[in-house]
């Protein structure tokens, strides 16, 4: 079974975010869509609410072999709790790429055994970004379309419930 985990932040996902996982769903048997939990990020959504927008993707798209959780930690180590043999990571960016080498070049030198898997997104998601679309909702301005309306509406209500936050 060919197992592949799509970390990201999520902070919150994204059309961009989804364009990744549907198009990794269709080469692997199975997929792990992880919100990655790093101490030293501050996050304006909880754990709780970036798996359950994450959820929300899941099930619009209707993708059975797909799995959402959180991890805090190491990637390599998350992955290798998974059993899986693949990480994907979606590039927009020349910088995108440089700090996925980096990450990747360091992840082979701690498990051979685990390949990164880069895709591309596509051009008209290249600019959506968590932090445009975070940086529009503080704003009060729509943000449907960069995220699902269901989706859309949890960042509302995050937002209505903490109004000092900034992106």
């Amino acid at each position: 079974m060919r197992i592949a985990v799509y970390p990201t932040s999520a902070n919150p996902p994204t059309y961009g975010h989804a364009d990744i996982l549907v198009r990794t769903s269709k080469l692997f048997d199975h997929v792990y869509w992880s919100a990655a939990m790093n101490s030293e990020k501050e996050y304006i959504f909880t754990e709780e609410g970036r798996v359950k927008m994450m959820n929300e993707y899941v099930k619009h798209y209707d993708l059975k072999n797909v799995t959402v959780e959180a991890f805090r930690g190491s990637t390599i180590r998350y992955v290798q709790r998974r059993k899986a043999q693949i990480i994907v990571k979606g590039l927009r960016s020349l910088e995108d790429f440089q700090g996925e080498f980096q990450q990747a070049v360091g992840n082979k030198g701690i498990d051979q055994d685990i390949e990164t898997f880069c895709l591309f997104g596509k051009p008209d998601l290249f600019a959506i970004s968590s932090t445009l679309v975070r940086e529009l909702a503080f704003m009060g301005e729509s943000i449907e379309a960069y995220v699902l309306p269901s989706v859309a509406d949890i960042v509302a209500k995050v937002l209505q419930n903490n109004p000092n936050k900034t992106a």
